[in-house]
């Protein structure tokens, strides 16, 4: 009996010591199944965290690209409207040079006529004269113009601004000429040498320069019927000369009255100023 109770306290002590040693064993199980987890947690917060950041850079990114994609749509959008107005703009560039092209097309038509004109003038004029008429009467065409240059001494008496006899053949025939040719002015300009004149009614160059140009005009109007609202008359004196006055033969040059033949200006700017027709 009394062994039997020596018996029992053993037995709950080594049961106790059992449980004991189970329990310290599983402590450290547990312990170490913590740490391990507090280990794995913490990897897993730095691995949500450098995600997050990678998120957050990956979205900053993605901003970025939407903020440059707005960017450049806006600059497209502007290139877009600037290149159609620069279109504009240049279809506008090319009809004015088409324009352009066409008046100076236009111009030089105008210009080609005139130069026509005046070649048949002087032709007409030229061929109407004697092989004699021609020594004193020079006809040229200078930028348009027709020159007929008479010399003094074929026109009028000596020291006289009257007519002689001898001019009413050549005049007749730059008459005929001016007449045929009626959407011409005729300017009539005389001109002197530098040799000095005082007589009765003629005080000096210009007015024997003048009275030339007169007499001719005159008489183109009174013996020839040509208009006089064609026609001008004109004294240059001694101050335009196309030779040296320091000889005989360069005087005799500068004693002269020219016939200037003349375009309408009036009709020549009509001509210029009409518009070509289209598809020309």
């Amino acid at each position: 009996m009394n062994k039997k109770y020596l018996l029992l306290p053993t037995l709950f002590v080594g049961a106790w010591l059992v449980s004991s040693c189970v329990s310290k064993k599983d402590l450290e199980n547990c312990q170490n199944q913590n740490r391990e987890l507090n280990t794995s947690y913490q990897k897993a917060k730095e691995d949500l965290a450098a995600s997050k950041s990678r998120v957050a850079s990956l979205e900053e990114q993605l901003a970025q690209q939407k903020r440059d994609y707005a960017l450049l749509q806006k600059s497209l959008d502007k290139s877009l409207t600037n290149s159609s107005a620069n279109n504009v703009n240049i279809s506008k560039l090319v009809d004015q040079i088409n324009e352009s092209n066409q008046y100076i097309r236009h111009l030089v038509e105008v210009k080609s006529k005139s130069d026509s004109l005046n070649l048949v003038l002087t032709n007409n004029l030229t061929r109407s004269l004697s092989r004699e008429e021609l020594k004193e009467v020079d006809v040229k065409v200078l930028k348009g113009v027709v020159y007929i240059s008479l010399a003094d001494n074929m026109l009028y008496k000596s020291g006289s601004y009257e007519i002689n006899d001898r001019a009413a053949e050549t005049l007749s025939k730059i008459a005929k000429i001016i007449m045929d040719y009626k959407d011409y002015d005729v300017l009539i300009e005389g001109n002197t040498d530098n040799v000095p004149i005082n007589r009765e009614n003629i005080r000096n160059n210009w007015d024997l320069s003048c009275l030339r140009a007169s007499s001719v005009v005159q008489y183109l109007q009174n013996n020839y019927g040509v208009n006089p609202k064609r026609l001008t008359a004109g004294g240059r004196g001694e101050f335009n000369p196309i030779a040296t006055n320091n000889t005989e033969a360069g005087k005799q040059r500068n004693r002269r009255t020219q016939i200037i033949i003349t375009p309408k200006l009036d009709q020549f700017m009509d001509l210029i100023d009409k518009a070509p027709e289209e598809g020309k």
